[in-house]
């Protein structure tokens, strides 16, 4: 075992991903999914690409591990028969929830279901004041009366969210003692561990949510864990959370709801590091897999985080319409835009692609293993992008035929076209819904799209990019070495990290200055506590605090980022310029002599990263003969053209060509269409530049 050998495994909704990390350099690994038990796609891949690399499993140091299991089960709701225990009078605040229409002129709008429903919500009498004084004791042999129901139910998962513990858990540690004694084997989440902020509902879909995914979870990392343990190797697990760093398989285990998005989350970190090496302050990440696209906006070589978000939206971008999880999370937008999105006509006889997906299985029409329906993929075929006999480096050969029948049934049949036609008009609809995707998240951030560089990642997005790129008035791409892995990669480059979130009301008139420092020591303690384990104890690290501040009347607030210092009641001045910086830069405008506070307060703990280093300018130089033509079709022009073929490994530092050109790899292709350039920089990255005009 050595520490310079690294493995990542990423397993998506359609394919899994390997990542090796070596003294003599990377290498990487794609293969299907398994959807019955995605452990066995990973043990295969591991065998695949040691044996590929030479290695042995006894030669790994550390494996890092993102998983989208936790937002399937959400989504496909095959989570644990789950229950909630809540305060006396608040079982139907799941239900409620905001109290608002999402959609208000949608006649037949449905709310996502609770993960709990109505008669596995029990009551309990106890009350807490918004203070944590206690209001009423906890009536403990209620809670023995409850965990008899839940006993007889045979529930497997329990929630505790009690009134106000954020503020004072009390109650909540006590019913979740009875509980543990009483229903031995029982997941039991509590609400003020994965959640201690206020706002009810938000508290309680998080807790239930943890409840929901938990012994699903513990069973696949044990076994995960077991199987590698079997395998030889005898190195730490760690896993990927969305907020961008990896803890270890016990704390994941316990809150199992920070995994939800730690496969994008791990493009995230690959984009940010792409975008310091090339020196892009502004960028845009955009990773397509097989299932589904996410986007994020990287600001100053950095992602941006949030404190929120839904998962399982009934509407795609319509915020309210899915289950609000309150957990650290690096904030993006992702839809159901993949390589398998199914396409179809509607009523309207428009062309609609997704967000269902073929998935791992039966996959596309042309992986020929029963699916029917056309997909991206298929469509991708169509138009030449990809070519079926040399897909993931001739590993899988696809069906080109099958793929023109699926296209031409499910869209050109209806439309009058003929399959070239409906494959670009499959395109240019996925391409669209992605475009409109990022302006609308760019635009809820106060940002724009224009001008950014796109950073390329995922086995779909290289085919993709250019095209997304002329609709959003991008000028540059970068597509990474390994891009069809790319969010594995990321994982290496990751942290080990963790937050912490208390809310506690804070005025700025007056200051104190004495209880937040508290605060902030008691916050600093407990992500010591996690971070070390995976660290040690010596390991240099890297504080972050934000601060949820908002005029004092508003409804939310905005994220503050904050020194990592001890305040004096000076620094009353301090933070509201800080404030009204960044309020200035979301809403355009300050609101003068209203006074300011500050509601929730956030410290991310993480070891210390090399810096990244810029990329040295290197000299051009020839690109080697192409290995072959194919006709591409080019949605901008309308046409097809004669593409020139070049596999990615003989385009030596500096080399460049001009599109319409495709570049293969195993793992991905990189469409160059007319109008841009493509060179390879100082290192190894594919840079695509579109010519003015």
């Amino acid at each position: 075992m050595t520490a310079d050998i690294r493995l990542a495994v990423d397993i998506g909704g359609t394919f899994t991903d390997l990542a090796l990390e070596t003294p003599s350099g990377p290498h990487s690994h794609k293969l299907l999914t398994t959807p019955d038990a995605p452990e066995r796609a990973v043990m295969q891949g591991v065998d695949e690409i040691l044996s590929a690399s030479g290695f042995a499993p006894k030669d790994i140091g550390l494996v890092i591990h993102g998983t989208t299991l936790a937002t399937n089960a959400i989504i496909e709701r095959k989570g644990a028969k789950t229950a909630l225990v809540t305060t006396q009078g608040f079982r139907d605040a799941v239900e409620i929830a905001y109290e608002h229409r999402f959609d208000q002129y949608d006649l037949y709008m449905e709310r996502p279901e609770p993960l709990a429903p109505r008669w596995r919500r029990l009551e309990v009498p106890e009350r807490m004041a918004s203070d944590g004084s206690v209001l009423l004791d906890l009536d403990e042999d209620a809670v023995r009366e409850v965990a008899a129901q839940l006993k007889a139910d045979e529930v497997e998962a329990v929630a505790v969210t009690f009134l106000h513990s954020y503020v004072n858990p009390d109650h909540e540690r006590r019913a979740g003692a009875i509980l543990t004694e009483l229903l031995p084997g029982v997941s039991i989440t509590l609400s003020h561990e994965v959640c201690p902020e206020i706002r009810e509902y938000e508290r309680t879909s998080t807790a239930l949510a943890n409840a929901y995914v938990q012994p699903l979870m513990a069973r696949y990392l044990r076994r995960l864990e077991t199987g590698l343990q079997d395998a030889g190797m005898s190195c730490p697990l760690l896993l990927m959370m969305s907020s961008g760093g990896v803890v270890t398989v016990d704390t994941a285990m316990r809150q199992p709801i920070r995994l939800v998005e730690s496969g994008p989350a791990g493009g995230a970190i690959l984009a940010a590091r792409m975008a310091a090496e090339n020196g892009e302050p502004k960028a845009l990440a955009f990773d397509m897999g097989g299932t589904t696209a996410k986007l994020t906006l990287i600001d100053n070589m950095a992602p941006q985080y949030a404190r929120s978000f839904e998962v399982a939206r009934a509407y795609r971008f319509l915020k309210g319409s899915g289950l609000p999880l309150r957990i650290p999370v690096i904030d993006m937008v992702e839809i159901g835009a993949g390589g398998g999105s199914i396409a179809r006509v509607d009523d309207l006889r428009r062309i609609t692609v997704g967000p269902d997906s073929a998935g791992a299985a039966p996959g596309p029409a042309a992986y020929s293993q029963g699916g029917k329906d056309a997909t991206v993929t298929d469509a991708d075929i169509v138009m030449g992008r990809i070519d079926p006999a040399n897909f993931a480096g001739g590993k899988m050969a696809l069906d080109g035929a099958a793929a023109e029948t699926a296209v031409s049934s499910a869209v050109g049949e209806a439309l009058g076209l003929d399959a070239l036609a409906a494959a670009a008009g499959v395109g240019e609809i996925v391409d669209e819904n992605m475009a409109n995707a990022a302006r609308v998240h760019a635009v809820e951030n106060g940002k724009d799209t224009e001008g950014r560089a796109m950073i390329a990642f995922g086995g779909a997005a290289p085919l993709h990019a250019a095209r997304l790129a002329q609709k959003l008035g991008i000028p540059r791409v970068i597509v990474p070495k390994g891009a069809g892995v790319g969010s594995a990669f990321g994982f290496l480059a990751a942290p080990i990290a963790y937050e912490v979130a208390r809310s506690k009301l804070i005025t700025l008139s007056p200051f104190d200055a004495d209880g937040l420092n508290a605060l902030f020591v008691e916050m600093r303690g407990e992500a010591e506590a996690v971070v070390q384990l995976g660290s040690g104890d010596n390991a240099p690290l890297v504080e972050r605090r934000v601060a949820y501040m908002r005029y004092r009347g508003q409804g939310h607030e905005i994220a503050v980022p904050l020194p990592a210092e001890l305040y004096g009641k000076d620094d009353a001045d301090m933070l509201k310029s800080a404030f009204e910086r960044e309020y200035a830069a979301l809403f355009g405008r300050i609101i003068p002599k209203l006074e300011v506070e500050a509601i929730t307060w956030t410290l991310a703990l993480a070891t210390e990263q090399d810096a990244v280093e810029a990329l040295a300018d290197v000299s051009d130089t020839a690109a080697p003969d192409p290995i072959g033509n194919r006709q591409v079709f080019d949605p901008a022009t309308g046409t097809a053209h004669e593409a020139a073929i070049y596999t990615r490994t003989s385009l030596n530092i500096g080399a460049g060509l001009q599109g319409p050109a495709l570049i293969v790899e195993d793992e991905t292709t990189t469409v160059v269409p007319p109008g841009f350039a493509a060179r390879v920089n100082g290192g190894g990255h594919i840079v695509l530049t579109r010519k003015e005009g």
